[in-house]
């Protein structure tokens, strides 16, 4: 090699040195809460999937995964898109499964969910761990995703499990 080609690959390598290292993502699994009468029919957290989740529950199932930094940097959101089902146990009024009468009261009853997205500050962690989402009322939505989980004192948020939607909610 020449001495300006050793120049070139030596000036190359020492300018590596000042480009700051891309951040490290991992995918990390997805749990979800409802704190409200809705049934959250599926939601997603930056595009990965996360389980279904009856009214006033959730916790103990997760769905993978969320990509999200190994290490949590001011202004971190995540894209939480999900399908509410405001009216999750109409169906104990409805025709017998399988008639021509379920399914015209299931193609009404659809027509009734809601679709949201809302850009979401992710609270601060040490360590990346669980996706927690929590569903609140008024279409607001929580995250997590540290190591600690809901109900230690260290979790980021106390809310309560049953939350009531108010008259009427805020714009946003």
């Amino acid at each position: 090699m020449t001495r300006a080609a050793w120049l070139i690959v030596i000036s190359g390598l020492a300018l590596q040195g000042c480009t700051p290292p891309k951040p490290v993502r991992l995918g990390t699994p997805i749990e979800g809460y409802s704190h409200t009468s809705a049934a959250i029919n599926r939601f997603s957290v930056n595009r990965g999937g996360g389980p279904n989740i009856s009214p006033y529950s959730g916790g103990g199932k997760q769905n993978c995964c969320a990509s999200l930094p190994v290490k949590w940097h001011p202004g971190l959101t995540v894209v939480v898109e999900w399908e509410k089902d405001p009216d999750p146990y109409a169906s104990a009024n409805w025709p017998p499964l399988g008639t021509d009468g379920y399914r015209a009261a299931y193609k009404l009853h659809a027509a009734k969910y809601t679709r949201h997205r809302a850009v979401v500050p992710v609270a601060q962690y040490e360590d990346l761990g669980i996706v927690n989402v929590h569903f609140l009322p008024c279409n607001q939505v929580a995250v997590s995703a540290g190591t600690t989980y809901p109900g230690r004192p260290d979790y980021p948020f106390h809310f309560p499990q049953k939350m009531q939607e108010p008259a009427t909610c805020p714009e946003s």
